[in-house]
């Protein structure tokens, strides 16, 4: 039986062809009391994507809107891996990250002003395991706002691409974007991409511009689905306010900073902010007794920091003058070192401007990589860590500690994924490595110093990684038909630009991209200027960085775990492991050492003791080592039979010598040459296809 709508609504659905596939939005079939809600299908995968705008007054001085995205593992025909939580509760860093790449283009396109409460959830249902469900995820997000009503200049749409074979593709499976060297995100409107994210394996620039025209032109599909729905729906536009500074309270802010702004405070950090700081209080004071009865703390400063931020936009757009001084392309002062803690297993501070990062990297064995446990990912596992922690000192606030927060999560990641391409494999290096960013100080572009202090860092602790990275932020001016790239862009460039572009890789290509867009749409022209700039400022990064080391130290730091690694047969893991575990418990406790086993063969010997990560070495390759036809063992006789004697030769190998092997002269009884328990040299002569050993004492010496 069809599901009834109660209120009488027909279920109302769109289709287009997806990327091979088809996209249906579905309307009136669940969520019947949300402010907007859809239903989007694509393959097997299916995502509930509702908007629930507010009803109360407005109170806030921001815009509180919130947007997640929720993973549940029914859809993936999965219970939660740990042993003690199988309910969904706190979201995982990777539910996190997906929730901030469907945020992140849709927040910019709501007005300034606007302050009522949305809220934003999309969850999937069910997961087709043969693509990602993020992007499907962004267009039910966007659909469902889209039916609110409320003054959204979507739709939304992206795709995430790689590139396999010299050829970009979209919704890949795992094991193509195992096999691509890209994996890009972008996101936009129908006139332009407002947001961009990507790891890669070092691709040259002018590839990933081409990337971002490809996937522009390959989500309109889903932007005109969105657009046919809104006009089958026709949602009634909701009646708001945009909060908005009094105009003539904006004026009475401009009149006042008039000549005390541009040239006058156009000076290097730290000198410029603390100018701004006090013409801020100097501002407030003088309004306080100005406007005693009127006088709102929070209006005034808000026209006043607006003030501030047309006169940072006038000196570049008029005067091509950054706040600071600088030029268009002009880095600020660098500078960085390393083994700055002493016990620490590698270190490094590295500081751009006011921007300092503090990386400490921890070497461990492999057993203390981080399990992921997502609805995606089965028994996945993650080697590399890094952690990103900002608290409000940095920015000179007073600020509640407490866990990381989404911000934290994602500038982690993106320094994260900047360096894996670069890491050495895990038969090269058999660690896993934690690395954390302490951020001493913000002035801008914290995850790409992040991104150079850990590339420091993981070098010092004696990382062999292959290529140096380095990271720059790149901020953008527009103005009318003109615009302004700027290189290595401060906060208040930040604060007061259209583009948050941050790029991070080597001499060969980009290794991680993030661009955040605050104008609705760039066109792809500019994204690849902005590129092009960003490489060359990454270049001169480089520079200074290889001045301070540039290449790993050849020794790890002796406060560092000893890892030594051997490769057996998969098939005798078994035999390292024993029944219950009683073999390697063994060698563990009577070796000190601490031993990780890889399904395929890889097996990694830990500890602080060389001479018992030796023995502990020596004792699997006994327990593991393979027959070598022609070589000659000494074992012992384990049993003798009329036809021969079976000698073991290595643990757990039997072979066997028959009675005309035992020498070159006749033998009536196997017991006149042999008895149980003897040990004898024998000669291994052949190996038979069912795997049995023969084995011989003729011409061996005893």
């Amino acid at each position: 039986m069809p599901t009834i709508n109660p209120y009488g609504k027909d279920i109302i659905k769109v289709t287009t062809e997806f990327e091979g596939k088809p996209l249906t939005l579905e309307v009136n079939r669940v969520g019947f009391r949300s402010t907007g809600s859809v239903m989007v299908t694509y393959g097997d995968t299916v995502v509930l994507g509702t908007a629930q705008v507010g009803t109360r007054p407005v109170v806030l001085d921001y815009f509180p809107l919130s947007l997640d995205y929720e993973e549940k593992f029914y859809a993936a025909g999965k219970i939660s891996g740990s042993r003690f939580i199988k309910r969904e509760g706190r979201p995982s860093d990777e539910a996190v990250l997906i929730g901030r790449l469907i945020d992140r283009p849709i927040r910019p396109l709501f007005p300034k002003g606007y302050r009522q409460e949305v809220q934003v959830v999309a969850g999937v249902l069910s997961l087709d395991p043969s693509f990602r469900p993020d992007m499907i995820a962004m267009i039910a997000a966007s659909s469902a706002l889209m039916l609110t009503g409320t003054p959204f200049d979507g739709p939304v749409a992206g795709l995430r691409i790689g590139r396999v074979n010299g050829e970009f593709k979209a919704f890949l499976s795992p094991e193509e974007r195992e096999a691509s060297d890209l994996d890009l995100v972008v996101a936009g409107i129908e006139s332009g991409i407002t947001m961009v994210e990507a790891g890669a394996n070092e691709v040259p620039e002018e590839v990933v511009a081409d990337a971002l025209a490809w996937a522009f032109e390959h989500y309109q599909p889903a932007i005109k689905l969105q657009q046919e729905l809104v006009a089958k729906i026709q949602p009634v536009a909701q009646e708001y306010t945009l909060v908005l500074p009094d105009e003539s309270l904006q004026v009475l802010a401009n009149e006042w900073v008039d000549g005390k702004l541009g040239e006058a405070i156009r000076k290097p950090y730290p000198e410029r902010n603390e100018m701004v700081n006090q013409l801020r209080r100097a501002f407030h004071a003088e309004m306080l007794e100005k406007f005693v009865e009127d006088y709102a703390h929070g209006k005034y400063d808000e026209a006043f920091t607006a003030a501030l931020h047309n006169d940072v936009r006038k000196g570049i757009v008029e005067h091509s003058v950054r706040p600071d001084g600088r030029q268009f392309t002009d880095i600020r002062p660098l500078s960085s070192e390393v083994g700055v803690l002493p016990r620490t297993h590698g270190s490094s501070i590295f500081t751009r401007g006011m921007t300092q990062a503090l990386n400490v990297v921890t070497l461990a064995p492999l057993s203390y990589s981080q399990i992921v446990d997502t609805m995606e990912i089965t028994d996945g596992e993650r080697r590399y860590m890094h952690h990103y922690n900002a608290p409000g000192y940095t920015v000179g606030e007073v600020q509640r500690l407490g866990g990381p927060g989404r911000r934290e999560i994602g500038h982690g990641f993106l320094a994260e994924r900047a360096l894996i391409p670069v890491l050495p494999s895990e038969e090269d290096f058999p660690y896993a490595i934690r690395s954390v960013t302490e951020i001493m100080s913000q002035n801008g572009s914290t995850s790409m110093a992040a991104t150079c202090s850990s590339c420091l860092a993981l070098m010092d602790a004696g990382v062999p990684i292959t290529s140096m990275v380095s990271g720059i932020a790149m901020g953008l001016m527009v103005d009318g038909d003109k615009h302004y790239v700027l290189s290595d862009i401060a906060d208040a460039e930040d604060f007061a630009g259209d583009m948050d572009f941050k790029c991070a890789g080597t001499a060969k290509g980009l290794t991680a991209l993030q661009m955040d867009m605050k104008v609705h749409g760039l066109p792809v022209s500019i994204l690849k200027e902005a590129l092009l700039a960003g490489k060359i400022g990454r270049a001169h990064i480089l520079e200074s960085m290889v001045e301070t080391l540039a290449q790993p130290r050849t020794e790890l730091s002796p406060y560092a775990p000893r890892i030594e690694k051997i490769k057996i047969n998969p098939e005798k893991i078994g035999a390292v492991i024993g029944k219950g575990g009683e073999v390697i418990n063994k060698i563990t406790s009577e070796t000190g050492a601490l031993i990780d086993i890889k399904e395929d063969g890889l097996i990694t010997v830990a500890g602080s003791d060389p001479a018992g990560i030796a023995r502990a070495i020596e004792w699997i390759k006994g327990l593991t080592e393979e027959a070598e036809v022609g070589k000659i063992y000494r074992g012992q006789v384990v049993s003798i039979k009329d036809f021969g004697a079976f000698v073991n030769i290595m643990p757990g190998q039997d072979g066997m010598v028959h009675i005309s092997q035992l020498s070159n002269e006749r033998v009536e009884q196997v017991g006149d040459i042999l008895t149980e328990g003897e040990m004898i040299n024998v000669k291994l002569a052949g190996i038979d296809e069912r795997g049995r050993l023969s084995l011989t004492m003729i011409d061996v010496e005893q």
